[in-house]
Formats: C-alpha cells, sequence, structure tokens
C-alpha cells in the first residue's frame, strides 16, 4: 500500500494541545501515516516509559495502515520532560497530564485540512489506555472507538463511567493481574466495553503470534466503527 510518512511537530504550549507549566514553544513529536485512500485515523498512546517508537505500536500501526487506517505515533512528554521523567518516573503516571495531551492532539487532527473529516480512534498501552479512556470521555463526539492494549483501565477513574466509544480491552491470558483490573472496569464502562483475552499472552505480548492477535482485533475493532 502506498503510505505517506511525515514526522510532524504538534504544538503544547500555545497550542491545541495546550498544558499548564509546558514550556513556551514547546511540541510533542509524531509520526503520521497516511495511506492513499484512509477511512479513520488511529491516535497512539504509549506506556509508561516508552516512545512513539514503541516497536509493539509501530507493529500495530502498520497493521491498521494496511486496513487503509491513518496512524499518529507520538511521544506524549515534550523532550525536557522526557528529561526529567527519566530522573523522577513521575511524569509517565500522570494520567491527566497524559489525557490532556491526547484531548489536545484529537482537537488537532479535528482541526487538520487532510485528517479532519476521517473518524478518530485511539489505541492506548499500559498507562496511555487510561489516557485514551479518559479522552474519549472528554471528547464523545470525536473520539468514535478506543482500543487498550494490556491497560490499566481502572487508572481513568470515574472517567470510566462517562466513555461512549465502543472500547476493546484486549488482555494476555498470563497477565493475571492486569486481567483482574480490566475485568473489574469492563463493569464500569456501561456497556460500551468489551474484553478480549489474548491466549497464552503475557504483559507484554512477546509470546510468538500473540501481537498479531493484538493488531488483528485492533484491526477489526476500528474498521467496523471508524464508519
Amino acid at each position: 500500500m502506498d503510505v505517506r510518512t511525515t514526522e510532524t511537530a504538534i504544538p503544547v504550549a500555545n497550542g491545541p494541545a495546550r498544558v499548564t507549566g509546558a514550556p513556551s514553544g514547546a511540541a510533542l513529536t509524531a509520526d503520521l501515516f497516511v495511506p492513499a485512500e484512509p477511512v479513520g485515523v488511529v491516535l497512539f498512546a504509549h506506556g509508561s516509559g516508552s516512545s512513539r517508537r514503541s516497536p509493539r505500536n509501530v507493529a500495530v500501526a502498520d497493521t491498521l495502515n494496511d486496513r487503509a487506517l491513518a496512524t499518529v505515533l507520538v511521544d506524549l512528554l515534550t523532550p525536557e520532560e522526557e528529561r526529567v521523567d527519566e530522573r523522577t518516573a513521575e511524569l509517565r503516571f500522570d494520567i491527566d497530564l497524559l489525557a490532556g495531551r491526547l484531548v489536545g492532539i484529537v482537537d488537532w487532527l479535528a482541526a487538520e485540512p487532510a485528517l479532519g473529516r476521517l473518524p478518530i480512534g485511539l489505541f492506548g498501552a499500559s498507562t496511555g489506555a487510561a489516557g485514551a479512556l479518559v479522552a474519549a470521555a472528554e471528547r464523545p463526539d470525536l473520539v468514535r472507538a478506543v482500543v487498550s492494549r494490556g491497560g490499566r483501565p481502572d487508572l481513568a477513574g470515574a472517567a470510566l463511567s462517562r466513555v461512549r466509544a465502543p472500547s476493546l480491552l484486549l488482555v494476555g491470558g498470563r497477565d493475571e493481574q492486569v486481567l483482574a483490573l480490566n475485568e473489574s472496569a469492563l463493569s464500569t464502562l456501561d456497556g460500551v466495553g468489551e474484553l478480549r483475552v489474548v491466549p497464552g499472552a503475557t504483559h507484554l505480548f512477546e509470546e510468538p503470534g500473540t501481537l498479531e492477535a493484538v493488531a488483528d482485533h485492533a484491526g477489526t475493532w476500528f474498521t467496523t466503527h471508524l464508519r
């Protein structure tokens, strides 16, 4: 498939992804993958301590591109914040900050001439899944579907009950603690959630065939709901 890849800077302090305390002129770095005739766009929210270059998210994005979905893989912290987080490990667990960034990027996507007409989905891993669910609750008119990979929906708190987008929770069968948290969160999603267990998978889906199963489930979910 003919895919155009663009590295893009999304403004933080003075743009749509504004967050209090961000340095003036700061931006988030994102990789945009746009198929020739996209039917939707999926924004990725990486997990704690990861980045937009997460090999697992890149692999899932490749599958989504093959299904005519544009993808946005973004670093949710600015370079300066990354340096701070390397020392403190605090920002990666700041769900309000992550969700605020995602809301800003969703608004940015909706305003982009080339992408604004496309329905938007969110794909979140680990703590990024909590941020994605909060963002979906904050933008019910824009976010049409959510997929969580080994996510922590429990960290979304009260926002879970406000999510209106169909939300797929993918968890490894051997990731017992996270599976229990997802089972508990499912009842709070008020009928819009679905839990699927990937047999034999641990938290990072490193076992043969398990990440491919995640990508296939996500691709089907997004192509079904981003219409």
